[in-house]
């Protein structure tokens, strides 16, 4: 019987001594310690604790390096490498690094994780018994993070690392382990699977969670979208078919702000002499 998986660590028994390096054994198996694998020396019918994963040859190896992340067992892992097409790998806290497959992976490659950001995962296999990095699932977001109910926390700035993403928004992680939300009219671009983002908390929502917000308060952001708007006047030959009677939806489609904010920044350049508006169009002056 096979009890070794790989992906776990294990405890075995120092066999013999070989070229390349240590064989490694349990009652019914035996497996390869390369030396490059080892950070010890190690003596005949010693005990060590090991990590087993599968080499590119497709034989079971151990390594001394021990990884914060097994199966069934989650943490925070680096992403090293993007691979279009396949995937990202991972740095799990051993020496090899592990692929998380485009199929867990958003379908636009435009925010999938970058070198750098972050993925909350555990250890999976494939087919072929190679081991894949798997990132939880919500139910296990449910289960290891915490719920506040503290009110003081609204308005407070907020950072924290992007777990899920979506056209309707973004889940994240704070940095105090609380879940939030992100919903696409409180940012200005949906953030990557991964990235760490700034913002600041507009809800303690009475489920525990927190709704979180991208954007500047409104005194701050109203010259960003005054800007945006003066942008999109000059490079459609001075006007725009919208004014402060649009349909909200197409505004947010357009300019990736909220009705409200768009009015703010419309009012504000019309107050400046700068735009007019005739027959729902806005002109530039």
């Amino acid at each position: 019987m096979n009890s070794l998986q790989v992906g776990t660590i294990q405890t075995m028994i120092v066999d013999r001594k070989i070229e390349t390096g240590y064989v490694l054994k349990t009652e019914t198996e035996e497996v390869l310690l390369h030396h490059n694998e080892s950070d010890m020396e190690l003596e005949a019918d010693q005990k060590v604790n090991v990590f087993l994963y599968v080499d590119k040859k497709g034989n079971k190896i151990a390594t001394t390096k021990l990884p914060n992340i097994q199966m069934d067992i989650y943490d925070w892992a680096e992403v090293v490498e993007v691979v279009p097409n396949l995937g990202v790998f991972v740095d799990i806290g051993t020496t090899k690094e592990i692929l998380v497959s485009k199929d867990d992976l958003p379908l636009f490659e435009n925010v999938w994780p970058q070198t750098g950001d972050r993925l909350y995962v555990t250890l999976g296999k494939d087919q072929k018994n190679r081991l894949l990095a798997i990132p939880a699932s919500e139910g296990i977001i449910f289960r290891k993070f915490e719920f506040t109910q503290d009110a003081e926390l609204l308005n407070q700035p907020v950072n924290g690392t992007v777990y899920h993403t979506s056209r309707e928004g973004a889940a994240i992680i704070t940095e105090h382990s609380y879940r939030g939300f992100i919903h696409h009219t409180e940012r200005k671009t949906e953030p990557r699977l991964g990235e760490y983002v700034r913002g600041r908390i507009i809800e303690v929502k009475p489920d525990g969670t927190l709704n979180i917000s991208l954007r500047p308060l409104k005194q701050h952001s109203m010259g960003d979208d005054a800007d945006a708007i003066l942008t999109h006047l000059e490079t459609s030959g001075g006007v725009i078919p919208f004014s402060d009677k649009s349909d909200p939806e197409d505004i947010l489609g357009t300019f990736n702000i909220s009705k409200s904010a768009f009015k703010r920044a419309l009012g504000k350049l019309m107050k400046e002499g700068k735009v007019e508006q005739r027959e729902g169009q806005t002109y530039l002056k």
